[in-house]
């Protein structure tokens, strides 16, 4: 139920004598802390959450009225509000949440709130549409061929029509309708037409559970019923039917009339997702992405603020849609990085979402096969409650994890898979069986040099190396998009015939393939050649039809795809993860490589997972193949409680960024001179970040730890205050940093 309007300041002194607002309040989705006053002409009521149009300068802007005139300029020079939108206001606990992430990320209010109004033109009413409907009064003149009969005989009965609706049904071309609107024998009526999504029935029965599942949907549906803000963490192997566990709190939240929010880390993942939720309720639920077009997040985002849409599903962005009334938020995939935006706003979807369920007072349910150790640490402390699903659904089991120890099993020269695994490929394809290889590098190669001089092929807007793809024929940069085509010759010395691919890419283990398994029918799949949910539909559609028998890819198949006929997974290079200088670099590892474990034998064939290595007694490789995520979760936890380190410690991250170095240098070295200081304060830094230079901007990074209690914002926006920083030099806060890059 949308919350009511309330009028602003209708008792405040600068009402008029109606009691109406003479000033209001008005926050724009600009770079802006505060709001800025605006002057209400007279008749027009204004109520918290309304949108409005108002003068900024010399452009007009659309902002939010967030509450009653501050009433510190002057009457006689406030601009007055142009325009009032026919929308839905902006409700008051998405207020209240833009302003807690604002103040939680030291971002501008304003900066969030344009995260919450991504798509202005859905603020206005959709354009009205013609439709048509017979005379009342038939003109005498008016010659009646056969079609202009069947015409009035489609809408003698019933509501007005489109042309086209009516032009089709009477079997006629559409100029013959427009044309007997013109000779009077049909009447025109303009109607604006709210695109209304399906309704998903939370009351239609699902498939049958098993004994874990079904103690697991039972205590989610009663924390729906119950009502009032709870964390619920869903921790289940791979293949154990987590996704149908929480569908019964959807379900629940449905029947209740609630609107539900599903958060998933990564758009190709939804493609499965979005089947298996059809399947269940018998209708699709409204999606929010960046692949939308302009036309399906216009009428998308007016859905979801009218209460129309009752089952979001989305990226991390989706958090922030004006739901009028939102009854659960589920986050499936918790752990995952992607959850954290690095870019403007720099916040953690995750935490973010368990956030709006504690001011919305909803519950709240984290899913996951590996969760993170900040919600374990979580469920040990009593704040989430855990329900386990130990086991994979049916006869499924999980998949034995071998390790392959590339000392000894070395690939054969300039090749880079070990023959134990090139031949268990071989006899799972034989076997009508599918396989998967993974490596976590896009392209053919991550570096080109020349043999002759040693020339590296750098990004010349950022610290990085240019990534060979073979398949474009371009050099490319995967942090800022840099594209170049790959030379004939060094362009140092000239050498030809002299450039070096080094390392191996997704493309150049396909090349291997077609070299050794000319047989095999592979697909690669990595986030620049499939890029949504249409083209992992069609990935799905040829594993089950055989089509495609051995997939190889990066990240982007780790999770939430489910291939019955995939038996074996290889891992390419395991030990990739391991040296990142991130203190969860050893945790990130081994989700990963679980998950992407995951994906064998998840049907009546058992799964076999082969893990190329240097480093096999490595813990997190030795976790993996014991088959202990327990212990390994156990022993992380234990080191960052000795560290201090989060959860047991906070951290924030003080980015600098500048086009000119020792403009950046300086800005850096001032913010360490007035840094913080006292027994439970460490401030690192500054030094270069490993990615020195993005996008052309030099980058240093100062790092604070402090204790679990410690007052972080306020010491950070103190810190701050004390600094002069520069125009052209930018200091980003990255509360709970994710990334060291």
């Amino acid at each position: 139920m949308a919350a009511p309007v309330t009028t602003v300041g209708a008792a405040s002194e600068g009402a008029d004598g109606d009691g109406a607002p003479s000033r209001v309040a008005v926050l724009l989705p600009l770079p802006l802390g505060t709001a800025y006053d605006y002057a209400v002409p007279e008749g027009l009521r204004l109520g918290e959450g309304d949108f409005v149009q108002v003068p900024l300068g010399q452009r007009s802007v659309i902002g939010v009225v967030w509450g009653p005139g501050q009433g510190d300029v002057a009457a006689a020079k406030l601009k007055a509000i142009e325009h009032r939108f026919d929308a839905p206001p902006l409700p008051e606990l998405s207020r209240r949440f833009i302003e807690w992430v604002a103040g939680y990320t030291l971002s501008h209010t304003g900066s969030v709130l344009r995260m919450a109004m991504s798509v202005p033109a859905a603020l206005e009413p959709p354009a009205p549409v013609i439709l048509y409907q017979a005379a009342e009064i038939q003109p005498a003149e008016a010659r009646l061929t056969a079609a202009r009969r069947r015409v009035l005989a489609v809408l003698a009965d019933g509501p007005p029509r489109a042309a086209r609706e009516v032009a089709m049904e009477a079997g006629c071309g559409q100029g013959v309708v427009k044309q007997m609107a013109d000779q009077g024998l049909l009447e025109t009526v303009e109607a604006v037409a709210e695109a209304r999504p399906p309704v998903p029935d939370g009351n239609r029965p699902g498939p049958a559970l098993e004994p874990d599942q079904d103690a697991a949907a039972t205590a989610l549906r009663r924390a729906v019923a119950d009502g009032g803000f709870t964390v619920t963490l869903v921790d289940g192997v791979t293949g154990s039917g987590k996704t149908e566990v929480y569908f019964e709190a959807v379900a629940a939240a449905l029947a209740a009339g609630r609107q539900v929010l599903v958060l998933l880390p990564e758009i190709a993942l939804s493609a499965q997702w979005l089947d298996r939720f059809e399947a269940r309720f018998g209708a699709p639920p409204v999606i929010w992405h960046s692949e939308l077009t302009p036309a399906q997040r216009r009428r998308n985002w007016r859905a979801i603020a009218q209460g129309r849409a009752r089952v979001v599903v989305g990226a991390r962005s989706a958090l922030f849609l004006p739901y009028p009334d939102l009854g659960l938020v589920v986050v499936d995939e918790e752990h995952e990085s992607a959850f954290k935006q690095e870019d403007g706003v720099i916040y953690h979807a995750r935490d973010m979402a368990v956030v709006r369920a504690h001011l919305g007072g909803i519950p709240a349910v984290l899913v996951s096969a590996t969760p993170s150790i900040e919600s374990v640490v979580n469920v040990e402390a009593g704040r989430y409650r855990r329900l386990h699903l130990p086991e994979r659904v049916g006869s499924a089991a999980m998949p034995v994890v071998a390790a392959i120890d590339l000392r000894r099993e070395t690939p054969p020269r300039g090749r880079f898979l070990a023959p134990p695994l090139l031949d268990a490929v071989r006899r799972t394809l034989a076997a009508g069986e599918q396989a998967m290889l993974f490596l976590n590098r896009r392209g053919y190669a991550p570096l080109t040099l020349c043999r002759a001089c040693g020339h590296r092929f750098e990004c010349p807007n950022c610290s990085a190396w240019l990534v060979d793809h073979r398949l474009r024929h371009r050099l490319v940069c995967h942090h800022c998009g840099f594209e170049g085509r790959r030379p004939a010759a060094c362009p140092v010395c000239a050498a030809e015939d002299s450039l070096v691919a080094c390392g191996p890419g997704v493309e150049r283990i396909a090349e291997e393939i077609d070299l050794d398994l000319p047989e095999a029918r592979w697909s690669i799949v990595a986030s620049d050649t499939f890029g949504g949910p249409t083209a992992m539909a069609a990935l799905a559609e040829a594993m089950a039809s055989g089509e495609t028998n051995l997939l190889i890819g990066t990240q982007v198949l780790a999770k939430g795809h489910h291939f019955p006929g995939l038996t074996l997974v290889g891992v390419v290079d395991a030990d990739l993860g391991f040296n990142t200088g991130d203190f969860r670099a050893f945790e990130r590892t081994f989700q990963l490589l679980h998950q992407v474990a995951g994906r064998a034998g998840r049907a009546d064939r058992p799964g076999r997972v082969l893990l190329q290595t240097y480093e096999p007694d490595h813990p997190v490789l030795r976790a993996l193949v014991a088959d202990d995520r327990d212990g390994f979760v156990a022993e992380q936890i234990a080191t960052r409680r000795r560290a201090g380190l989060p959860p047991f410690g906070r951290l924030a991250a003080l980015i600098v960024a500048g086009p000119d170095r020792a403009q950046a240098d300086e800005t850096a070295r001032a913010l360490a001179r007035a840094a913080p200081q006292g027994p439970d304060i460490t401030v690192i830094g500054p030094a270069e970040a490993p990615l020195a230079m993005l996008r052309g901007w030099h980058r240093r990074r100062l790092l604070v730890k402090t204790s679990r209690n410690a007052p972080l914002q306020r010491l950070l926006r103190d810190w701050l205050a004390r600094v002069r920083v520069p125009n052209a030099v930018r200091v980003a806060i990255d509360v709970d940093p994710q990334s060291f890059l």
